[in-house]
Order: C-alpha cells, then sequence, then structure tokens
C-alpha cells in the first residue's frame, strides 16, 4: 500500500473521492528501477498500471533495423534483426501501462526506464474489480486513461512525421 497523500499530488488523480484515493493507495506499491530496467516488451499481458512518480520511461517500439543487411530467409520467417525506437517519454506525474485496464491486456508498445526511476504499480485486475463494483470510480479512471491513450497517439504521430522530415 501507498500512502493516499502520494496520490493525491498528481493530476491524474484529480476528481476522485478520498474513497477512490484510499482504494487505490490499497492496490498499489511502490517500485525503484535503475536506468535500463524494462517494464514490459510490446506484445506482453500486462496486469499493472504505473504511475512515474521521478525519472524518464520511453515508450518502445520495434522496427526491423535498416542498419543491416537483412536476409531474404529473415523477411520471410519473420526473424528479422530489430531495434529499439523510442516513440514517446513518459516523465513524472504520468502512467504507462494503460493496456492493463483494457481487453486483451496486451502491451501496444514496450516500456524501459530511460532514467532510475521511483514508480507506483497498482494490480490491473483489482483496478478492474474496483471500477466493477464502483462504476462512477471506474467511468472516471477510464476517462483518465483514455486520455492518456490520444496523448500517446499524439506523440506517435508528431514522432512518425518528424522521422519522414529527417
Amino acid at each position: 500500500m501507498v500512502s493516499p497523500e502520494l496520490l493525491r499530488r498528481y493530476a491524474f488523480f484529480s476528481g476522485l473521492s478520498h474513497e477512490n484515493i484510499v482504494t487505490l493507495a490499497g492496490l498499489a506499491e511502490e517500485e525503484t528501477v535503475e536506468a535500463g530496467h524494462v517494464f514490459f516488451h510490446e506484445g506482453e499481458r500486462l496486469d499493472r498500471l504505473y504511475l512515474l512518480v521521478k525519472g524518464n520511461v520511453g515508450v518502445i517500439i520495434e522496427l526491423p533495423d535498416a542498419g543491416v543487411e537483412q536476409p531474404i530467409s529473415g523477411q520471410l520467417t519473420g526473424a528479422l534483426k530489430m531495434r529499439a525506437v523510442v516513440v514517446s517519454t513518459v516523465g513524472p506525474g504520468e502512467v504507462f501501462g494503460w493496456s492493463a485496464l483494457v481487453p486483451p491486456y496486451a502491451a501496444t508498445a514496450g516500456a524501459k526506464a530511460l532514467t532510475p526511476c521511483h514508480v507506483v504499480a497498482f494490480d490491473g485486475r483489482a483496478l478492474l474489480d474496483a471500477f466493477q463494483a464502483d462504476c462512477r470510480f471506474g467511468y472516471l479512471m477510464m476517462q483518465k486513461a483514455a486520455e492518456t491513450i490520444r496523448n500517446r497517439l499524439h506523440d506517435m504521430h508528431i514522432q512518425s512525421l518528424a522521422t519522414l522530415v529527417e
């Protein structure tokens, strides 16, 4: 459990009742990780939603590495040499791992600590159970998750445009 006062500091949790904040705090734990720590890979099943308290996390997608020769057999079998590309950066006060709340609960991108990080990790299954028990709470949290998703899509759009200009 984390302190409800810790969560209350972040805009992501604004508009929630004291009871909702206490519920969230009871479903969370704090973690500290070193730079380079991989929270999850694209395609993995997620069971945690993260709030970044300190540090920076890169949202990462894997792309075929254009800098190396790719054998035709690799192209046919899908065994291409890949490279990780940071498409967005998550800063303090932002959440990541929202796929833990949205079926089929598979990560649409990876997440890697770019610096040492302090995070609050929420149990995704327990969150969904709490949302079902209190639909207003669930509605508010899913609105916040949708806003995060919208912002990440916008970031990826800008990143894609920047790549075309290079």
